[in-house]
């Protein structure tokens, strides 16, 4: 679990291919590794990706062709930055809101305005997503816990204040920029038991 505070930015430092997907090699730049280890999860831009090499500024993971397949991961490259969070632990404080790292989704960036000092940010999902995305509630794109603004057929908004877009890297998305989806957790279980017979 984690709380869609990002802790640091990153950058892929290395891509191989694998039978299974891509093996990739992150500089954690500003995230501590030192209590890290082999097994561990560390959520790059919102996906939960276990650890199987770490060092002091560097960790490996593997990536399935699912999860290339459900997320902006088949876009990246080397030198690109992403968004870093370690995995929530039971003596830490949650300021953001509960995050698996199950990313539900793709979404395509329509719109970026400033709104007095934030910037407001339009995405387009697709229609089997927007059903659980509501005004005021929670959100997670690329890893970064964020509140609806409002929600119209199946483009929603959100307002990125200036701490948020300065230490993300939310700052780099531009128009037609796809994100990593993750709807709030508690949408998933209502409609599970709404629709369980």
């Amino acid at each position: 679990m984690f709380t869609g505070i990002i802790q640091a930015i990153g950058s892929i430092q290395e891509i191989h291919s694998s039978d299974d997907g891509v093996i990739l090699k992150i500089n954690s730049n500003t995230l501590d590794l030192i209590d890290s280890k082999i097994g561990d999860s560390i959520a790059v831009n919102g996906v939960c990706l276990t650890v199987t090499q770490v060092s002091e500024k560097l960790f490996t993971a593997d990536v399935s062709n699912e999860t290339i397949y459900c997320s902006t991961f088949s876009d990246l490259s080397q030198g690109v930055s992403v968004n870093l969070e370690k995995s929530l632990r039971f003596n830490q404080g949650i300021d953001g809101h509960l995050v698996s790292g199950h990313v539900d989704g793709v979404g395509k960036v329509q719109s970026i305005n400033k709104d007095g000092d934030s910037t407001r940010i339009k995405i387009l999902v697709e229609s089997d997503i927007v059903k659980y995305i509501a005004k005021k509630g929670s959100i997670c794109i690329n890893g970064v816990s964020l509140t609806v603004n409002s929600v119209k057929d199946n483009v929603f908004d959100v307002n990125i204040v200036p701490h948020t877009f300065s230490v993300t890297t939310l700052r780099d998305l531009s128009i037609d920029s796809n994100v990593n989806l993750e709807i709030d957790l508690i949408a998933r279980y209502v409609e599970r038991l709404k629709n369980y017979r």
